[in-house]
């Protein structure tokens, strides 16, 4: 029974996103919600401009809807699934006042940082004292062995930083068309099938709930791109993931299956701290994606690469849980 939902949830929600995107871009582009790409970035991206953004929007109703509908045809939808979908929710409504700002107020940078990261704080307070409140556990598990940890309160700074890092780190990664609809399927993917494997069927409800928003919406973010998911998008993916994991006790393990976020995000960082004590810039530009681009990849050869180094990082980190 439980299977067949999981099933029905993953379809849901992709049929959600394939039938909504068709009806959702033109309304985008009668409100003239196109994106704005950065003159500093790749040439090659100015002809993007234009291409409705905010279709993140799509991936949320699709997860929410699917999420609610199919958690109730086995159980009541549990406080793990209202506290992802807190999460999910939250970084969302984050990401659409960040684009909201960028299209309609023509402010090509959006929210200030200190305004995103005072959003990103708050909704990781909320989550903790929520978290707290009904007292899921706060232990992280060791990758390798069979032990874990119990950090006590410092356990809010290990949620404070995954939840608000790998927003971060997804927003960082969504550069190209497809780059982000594909590695988040599959690292979603792998944190269903440990969330499985640790009887939290809610949890993996929720993580196929996003593999078929995503799925379903990458049939139209797909190079050539007719839709941009947006901040609104990336942030509640990035929240999103980082709270199953922290749900799952498999912090460090994120770390490995979402090995394309954190590359992608090391290659900015480096990227910074190398210009500032050197004048010089270890990738022709970061984040990493647009080094390979600049260096003569097609853009589809990029994504497909980084897809590819995304299923291995999952099958790495299922292999490390399940297995070692």
């Amino acid at each position: 029974m439980i299977e067949q939902v999981i099933f029905f949830t993953t379809l849901m929600a992709f049929l959600i996103s394939v039938l909504l995107s068709p009806v959702f871009i033109p309304f985008l582009r009668r409100l003239k919600f196109g994106q704005s790409i950065r003159e500093e970035g790749p040439k090659s991206h100015q002809k993007k401009s234009g291409t409705p953004t905010m279709g993140g929007l799509i991936i949320l109703v699709s997860i929410i809807a699917s999420t609610l509908v199919m958690a109730g045809k086995f159980a009541e939808p549990t406080v793990r699934i209202y506290l992802l979908l807190l999460v999910t929710i939250g970084f969302g409504l984050l990401g659409f006042l960040d684009d909201f700002i960028k299209v309609v107020m023509k402010r090509n940078l959006g929210l200030t940082s200190k305004q995103k990261l005072l959003g990103q704080i708050l909704v990781a307070v909320i989550f903790y004292v929520v978290f707290r409140h009904f007292h899921l556990s706060s232990e992280v598990s060791i990758p390798f062995t069979d032990k874990s940890v119990n950090f006590g309160w410092f356990y809010f700074v290990i949620i404070l930083l995954w939840l608000v890092g790998f927003s971060n780190a997804v927003n960082l990664t969504d550069g190209l068309d497809g780059l982000v609809s594909g590695t988040a399927a599959i690292a979603f993917g792998a944190f269903a099938v440990l969330a499985w494997n640790q009887s939290q069927a809610d949890v993996a409800l929720f993580s196929v709930a996003v593999v078929g928003a995503v799925l379903g919406f990458l049939v139209f973010n797909a190079h050539p791109a007719k839709v941009f998911m947006g901040d609104t998008g990336s942030l509640a993916l990035g929240g999103a993931i980082a709270a199953i994991s922290i749900l799952t006790n498999l912090e460090i393990l994120l770390i490995v299956i979402g090995g394309v976020f954190v590359i992608e995000t090391l290659s900015v960082i480096l990227q910074v701290i190398s210009f500032k004590t050197t004048g010089k810039r270890i990738f022709r530009m970061s984040p990493l994606h647009h080094h390979y681009e600049l260096a003569g990849w097609s853009e589809w050869r990029v994504v497909v690469t980084f897809w590819a180094v995304g299923l291995l990082c999952a099958i790495l980190g299922i292999y490390i849980e399940v297995w070692m």
